[in-house]
């Protein structure tokens, strides 16, 4: 299947790609990059409004089977010169493709639905990006259930973060922009017990129990959780580390505790 190039909207189409890849445009859209990612959006059932591509992307096989399965599903195909379209790229090899799709909005009350018993991540004053898609990948990979993301947090469907989640993000419910006590009441609500990553903490995350309802909650790159925070939290733990080493990466950390979740909940889980 071929499509025609289409030049008197490439200027525009191509300035709103680059503000909603720079989240210039009001955050209704989220910006798709490279053709796996393109494919798990679809797979999951994205609303996608439109795709940009070249010659060379439609000319091979997935490239074509994609374009077909986007303009099915009601998408705008834009045939784009590799030169404009590599002005849009938020990489440094453009695979030949973008897509710009609705922000896929969550109603918080789906964070506690069909779970049994829910396992999630609450992500607090994270900044880096590809740090919070890793962990939401690490998440699903896990067997968590849902993310919560706090007001001050990256975006967690920015380009980066997209990338860093690999498709993740389509399919876990992410619920963003909450205060922090708005999350932590959220859970306490529906009786999901909050377990905070901290230096801090007297107890390793081995000693902690994973098998009932429960929210890992990680705090900032390079602070952490503050003691206030701590105290907030039903309880507190750490990973065992030899010195010198103090810390570990966010990711990393959220994937050590989160694996010893499922250990603990394997085969307690619906």
């Amino acid at each position: 299947m071929s499509y025609a190039l289409i030049t008197s909207r490439h200027n525009a189409l191509a300035k709103h790609a680059r503000s909603v890849r720079d989240r210039r445009d009001g955050q209704e859209q989220i910006f798709i990059e490279g053709l796996r990612l393109a494919e798990e959006a679809v797979r999951s059932r994205l609303v996608v409004q439109d795709a940009l591509f070249t010659e060379k992307f439609q000319s091979a096989e997935r490239g074509a089977k994609l374009l077909s399965e986007l303009k099915s599903s009601g998408a705008r195909l834009s045939l784009m010169s590799e030169d404009v379209l590599a002005s849009v790229s938020d990489t440094r090899t453009p695979q030949g493709i973008v897509l710009l799709a609705s922000r896929p909005r969550v109603n918080r009350e789906s964070l506690f639905v069909g779970a049994n018993p829910p396992l999630l991540v609450i992500i607090h004053s994270l900044n880096n990006p590809s740090n919070a898609g890793a962990i939401i990948r690490t998440a699903e990979a896990a067997g968590a259930t849902g993310i919560i993301s706090t007001r001050g947090t990256t975006d967690l469907f920015s380009a980066k973060a997209l990338r860093g989640a690999m498709g993740s993000s389509f399919r876990l419910p992410l619920c963003a922009g909450l205060e922090f006590t708005e999350a932590l009441n959220l859970c306490a609500g529906h009786n999901v017990r909050t377990i905070g990553a901290a230096l801090s903490a007297a107890k390793y995350h081995t000693d902690a129990d994973w098998t009932g309802s429960c929210a890992l909650v990680l705090g900032s790159e390079a602070a952490g959780l503050t003691e206030s925070e701590v105290s907030m939290l039903d309880e507190a733990v750490r990973i065992p580390m030899r010195p010198p080493v103090e810390s570990l990466n966010a990711a990393v950390a959220s994937g050590i505790i989160l694996y010893e979740a499922a250990r603990q909940r394997t085969g307690v889980r619906g």
